[in-house]
């Protein structure tokens, strides 16, 4: 395996590796990790957020839940989507199924690629603030271990709320922090030009969170989608091995103190 710490790109190139066309899709990379997943669908609140695709699966012939962000494929799907940003029902369906996991006893499984929750009016309309702090408040309290891992985009509290569990990695081109450099660089020097400097700023590279220990570990990345799985696979099945083992109070004392130390 190659030491992609040894690959130094800037957090500019990292950004735009973060937001390739060529990414995976939530299906494609569901589909590529696991075996016969069988999709949920609905909050039982409200509706079904296209954004946000979860199920049933398995993996090395376990049963678990596999919940992962869905930017689209098509300019359909991408406007009904709204680019892989979930609305309130999608995090209120994530929280569902966690919870559904953890009555059944299954580890959960939660991939992003997201710029962000879904900002529009409809979305604060229907509680976009509630499901996010919602999420973040009962999946700290999850009896079942929860891995994420971000393969692409991790922006702000849309993706926070779907990575706030026992474990998180990411992928090589993949970036995760409070928003997006465009935005910062607005915010900041009221110039949304530059974003390539923001990106070096925020630290927003797998390579820096690493090393401040916000993230478990990278996983690497290649041209080839069937190797993305495989790495990705190799590296979900040693993290559930170790957190299988821990009880329920155990479990929920490493999560407590994980996110305490930031």
């Amino acid at each position: 395996m190659v030491n992609i710490l040894d690959r130094k790109k800037t957090a500019a190139q990292i950004v735009a590796g973060a937001r390739n066309q060529e990414k995976m899709s939530a299906y494609d990379l569901i589909n590529g990790i696991f075996d016969n997943f069988f999709e949920l669908h609905g909050d039982r609140l409200s509706g079904d957020d296209a954004a946000i695709v979860g199920g049933i699966a398995t993996l090395s012939g376990k049963p678990v839940t596999v919940i992962g962000t869905n930017k689209g494929e098509s300019a359909q799907e991408r406007m009904l989507t709204h680019f892989g940003c979930p609305q309130p029902s999608g995090y209120r369906k994530s929280l569902r199924l966690i919870k559904q996991a953890e009555k059944f006893g299954r580890p959960v499984f939660i991939f992003v690629n997201t710029a962000g929750a879904y900002p529009g009016k409809s979305a604060e309309e229907n509680g976009q603030g509630e499901a996010l702090a919602r999420n973040l408040l009962e999946i700290s309290d999850v009896k079942v271990p929860i891995i994420s891992v971000i393969y692409g985009e991790g922006g702000s509290g849309g993706a926070l709320a779907l990575a706030c569990g026992d474990s998180v990695w990411m992928v090589e081109n993949s970036m995760y922090s409070v928003l997006s450099p465009e935005g910062f660089a607005a915010i900041l020097w009221k110039d949304s030009k530059r974003a390539d400097e923001a990106a070096e700023v925020m630290q927003l590279t797998p390579e820096k969170l690493l090393a401040q220990k916000i993230i478990e570990g990278i996983i690497p990345e290649s041209h080839s989608h069937k190797r993305v799985c495989r790495a990705i696979k190799k590296t979900i099945e040693q993290e559930m091995k170790e957190l299988v083992k821990l009880s329920p109070d155990e479990l929920l004392v490493r999560r407590y103190e994980r996110f305490r130390k930031f």
